[in-house]
Formats: structure tokens, sequence, C-alpha cells
């Protein structure tokens, strides 16, 4: 993921000179956040979305070997993946509002970003653990029920984003 810094430093000459204008360089800096965040919250739903063809993978695996009791458990593992996508997707425009302000407390962004680098981890471990299902037909059905729990957890997580970002924490 991005850090918003690298957004600032990497920009064109264009812009560097923009942001010696009073005021115009906290509007340069708040667009860099916003696109910061946007990327990272894209790279969160496409990891997962991703994740979901390992679970595919398994409920094929799961028929094919008429093993379909834990099928239920798979639909929905499922429906949480894509319940989750869906807020990490659909946050965008939630996020715009704290970014609208002329002056941003650093120390909310910190925060945020460190909790950012959290969830990427926490993604990153649950898409790895759903996408080795492929493997696994044996004790299908009890393989499925931490993966909830991780989903739970990353529920969590991003509920503690939303609220550190309104100040909620």
């Amino acid at each position: 993921m991005p850090e918003p810094s690298e957004h600032m430093e990497n920009r064109p000459w264009v812009e560097s000179i923009l942001r010696k204008i009073p005021g115009f360089r906290g509007y340069l800096e708040k667009e860099y956040r916003r696109d910061s965040d946007a990327l990272q919250r894209k790279w969160l739903a496409d990891r997962l979305g991703r994740s979901k063809r390992g679970l595919d993978d398994f409920s094929r695996a799961l028929a094919d070997a008429a093993s379909i009791d834990a099928l239920p458990l798979c639909d929905r593992l499922r429906g949480r993946l894509d319940k989750l996508i869906g807020r990490i997707a659909g946050a965008m425009q939630g996020y715009s509002g704290m970014f609208d302000l002329v002056r941003i407390d650093e120390g909310v962004l910190d925060k945020v970003y460190a909790h950012d680098v959290s969830l990427i981890e926490q993604v990153e471990t649950l898409s790895t653990a759903v996408e080795a299902l492929a493997d696994k037909v044996e004790g299908a059905a009890e393989l499925i029920p931490p993966l909830l729990r991780q989903v739970d957890e990353l529920e969590r997580a991003w509920d503690d984003r939303e609220d550190i970002l309104r100040g909620l924490e």
C-alpha cells in the first residue's frame, strides 16, 4: 500500500510549484490522502475478492467428493466475505468529509494509517487461509468456523477504523 507521503513526493513539477501557493498545498495534500485511502481500500476489497476463488474451488471439491454437509458453511463464508468487501469498497464517499477540513489532525491520520497496515495483514492472512481451502476436503466442516471468526475480527477492525475517522475511538 502506498504511503500518503509517497504520493506527495512523486508528483509533477507543476504541483510542486502550486504547493507553494498559500492554501493550495493543503488542498493537494487532502487529495493525496484521498488517493492513498482509495488505493488502500481497493486493494483490500480486491484481495478479499480474489480469495473467493479458493472458496469456489473448495466448494466444487466438496460437491465432487459428495461431502455436501459443509456447503452451507461455504455459502455463509462467501456471503460474509461479500458483505465485508461491500463495506470496504463502498466506504469511499463516507470518508471524504474527514478530508474536506482545511486543517487535518495528523495524529488521527497516523492512527488510521497504522490501523490500515494491520488491516492489510489481517486481509492477507484471511485470504491466504481461504485460498488454501481448495487442497483440503477432509474435515471440511471444521475448517470454515475459524475463517468465519477471522471475518468477524476483520469486521470489528473495520468498525474500529470508522470510529477512528469519526473521532469515536
